[in-house]
């Protein structure tokens, strides 16, 4: 495995998360546990500029609406990726001047899981957008790694709710106060099992990103078979 500055390889060396207080999540959540967890977090952002995953492996890409999921896909994701505001972005330009959202939400997700699963039918490197409240979804894509010899990987951003409540400003489009409690229980909820070496079933392994290390991240890429 090489890890410098540059570029490193997510999927191997087996560590325990280190005691880092100071986010919400942190040393709340009982004795850590060995798993192939890389932490990023504060690091000042002096973290790789670069991870590469194993070919035919499944990254999702979870953390609170408006904590920087989709900016960080767009910038650093070198192949396929499946992003659910991309979906939403294209049905907005036909229907938002017309209908309320809520009246084409249901098209939307249908729209994201049908290409969803066309991109997992291609066998190649996969990124998706995970907005981390259904673990049925989790579910699917680690079958679908498995099935094409790859492996569900996690990469979680962990940024405090203010930051996370201002992405949703700068965005312009924001989640109801019900649906981001839902979303923090969710990530706090997964943080805390990541951090003590706890996987989601079917997860090979989590990379967890502040701020800092999403910002200097620039390439995510599969490795060649």
């Amino acid at each position: 495995m090489t890890v410098n500055r540059t570029t490193a390889y997510a999927t191997t060396s087996g560590l325990a998360v280190p005691e880092q207080p100071g986010a919400p999540a942190r040393g709340a959540c009982g004795p850590l546990r060995n798993a192939v967890v890389r932490d990023l977090r504060d690091r000042g952002g002096r973290s790789p500029h670069g991870l590469i995953f194993e070919a035919g492996d499944v990254v999702v890409v979870t953390g609170l609406p408006g904590s920087g999921k989709s900016t960080l896909m767009r910038r650093a994701v070198r192949g396929a990726r499946v992003d659910s505001q991309d979906t939403r972005d294209r049905w907005d330009t036909r229907l938002a001047r017309f209908l309320p959202y809520a009246v084409y939400r249901p098209l939307v997700r249908m729209a994201h899981y049908a290409g969803l699963r066309r991109a997992l039918r291609a066998g190649t490197g996969l990124v998706v957008h995970d907005c981390g409240t259904q673990s049925w979804v989790r579910g699917w894509l680690a079958r679908e790694a498995r099935r094409r010899g790859g492996t569900l990987r996690l990469l979680v951003l962990d940024v405090p709710v203010d930051t996370a409540l201002e992405g949703q400003q700068a965005r312009g489009r924001g989640v109801s106060r019900y649906a981001f409690l839902r979303h923090r229980r969710a990530t706090r909820h997964l943080l805390c099992s990541v951090e003590q070496g706890r996987l989601p079933e079917g997860c090979g392994s989590a990379v967890l990103l502040d701020r800092d290390a999403a910002d200097v991240l620039r390439r995510i890429d599969f490795a060649a078979k």
